[in-house]
């Protein structure tokens, strides 16, 4: 059949603008679609990313971050904290991004390679025709069709390519955390560091972060799973910035969904391959998922270059993309969903004392492998069934 393009990508966030771009640079036809007038608005995101992350893919740009932070404190309920280097303290820290900046940036790299980029264009359903796909697409009320050789679903946790292409896409009401962020101005905190709240008095079965934007001002958010509450995600937010930040205004309001189970058992079917938040990506124990869909959307793209290169679209041969993004950051995924199942299950007694118990260590000198072997010495109790993670 004759198709228009080699590769469709269906959702400019990172992961798609990721994979646009880098199959555009292997010379493959490429159509990356985006169903909002703006790409990177509205910010669904802490927009919190390591700079290895970042270094890894890119030459950052100062334009794309908000601040720099050395590290995160992490709180307990009772008050005690945990301080953390930057480089010790994952995927989530060390900058803080202007999504709506650097987003676009992403796309105008994949245009500036070849992809063709186009806003306000929504993919309404898909079909298999011989041995490619065609989309239906609606752009200002005018409907068509395209027809393309792969479709990589960048189209987030809702995402309806895994749906029409067969992937079990299904999430657990225990396994999506309810979100709700403020942008807030005229608060006090230290700017050189992300902080984390963790317990049920602040947010059951997640936790509350605040990521500066520059002085007094932050992305302040909790994630609270459903199944710890039967309060919305804004009662419990509006509580803790009540008696954290009174004096504080809000500015902007973002809401929505992220999954936390641990990665899909596969993320491709016959055409189809799915990054970032569709395909699960996120990481259980913080929810961040901004450098795996980076990774991801790499991973999908190489491996779409082969299938083009053989003329092979089918399951069998996009399961190399598994094979990738599992042998890259799946495993930590696993790892990070476990320990999630067993923080979930601790009340806010043993959180403090879990953390009282490395309070007074330097963690700017060891590793998080360390930590929690530190942690599951000091507590075996508590943690032991986690050693075999780590030991």
């Amino acid at each position: 059949m004759d198709y228009d393009y080699d590769v469709i990508v269906i959702g400019a966030g990172p992961g798609g603008s990721m994979a646009a771009k880098t199959a555009a640079e292997k010379g493959l036809d490429v159509l990356l679609i985006e169903k909002r007038q703006e790409i990177g608005a509205p910010v669904r995101c802490a927009e919190g990313v390591s700079r290895e992350a970042l270094e890894e893919f890119f030459e950052i740009e100062k334009s794309w971050i908000a601040k720099e932070v050395v590290g995160a404190i992490i709180y307990g309920p009772d008050g005690s904290s945990i301080r953390m280097s930057a480089k010790m303290a994952g995927n989530e820290v060390g900058f803080v991004l202007e999504r709506k900046i650097f987003d676009r940036a992403l796309a105008r790299m994949a245009a500036k390679a070849g992809a063709d980029v186009v806003v306000k264009t929504t993919a309404t359903s898909m079909r298999r025709v011989n041995d490619g796909v065609e989309v239906e697409l609606k752009r200002m009320g005018e409907s068509f069709s395209v027809r393309s050789k792969i479709v990589i679903g960048a189209d987030g946790v809702e995402s309806r390519v895994g749906k029409w292409a067969g992937i079990d896409t299904t999430v657990k009401i225990g396994e999506i955390e309810s979100c709700i962020q403020y942008l807030m101005a005229g608060i006090e905190f230290d700017a050189d560091y992300t902080h984390f709240w963790i317990g049920n008095c602040y947010a059951p079965g997640g936790y509350v972060w605040l990521f500066p934007k520059g002085e007094g001002v932050a992305n302040v958010g909790i994630g609270v799973l459903p199944t710890k509450t039967k309060k919305g995600p804004k009662y419990h937010l509006d509580s803790f910035v009540k008696e954290h930040f009174p004096e504080g205004e809000i500015i902007e309001v973002v809401a929505g969904g992220v999954p936390v189970s641990g990665g899909l058992e596969s993320a491709v079917a016959d055409n189809v391959m799915l990054v970032g938040d569709a395909a699960r990506h996120a990481d259980p124990m913080t929810g961040g998922g901004i450098a795996n869909a980076i990774k991801g959307g790499y991973f999908a793209a190489k491996v779409a270059k082969e299938a083009v290169e053989v003329n092979n679209f089918s399951k069998e041969f996009l399961k190399r993309y598994d094979d990738l993004w599992k042998n890259d950051f799946g495993e930590t995924l696993s790892r990070n969903k476990a320990i999630q199942k067993k923080i979930l299950k601790l009340d806010d007694d043993t959180l403090s004392k879990l953390i009282r118990s490395v309070s007074g260590y330097d963690l700017e000198q060891i590793s998080l492998r360390r930590l929690m072997i530190e942690l599951i010495k000091k507590n075996p109790r508590i943690l032991w069934d986690l050693r075999s993670l780590f030991m």
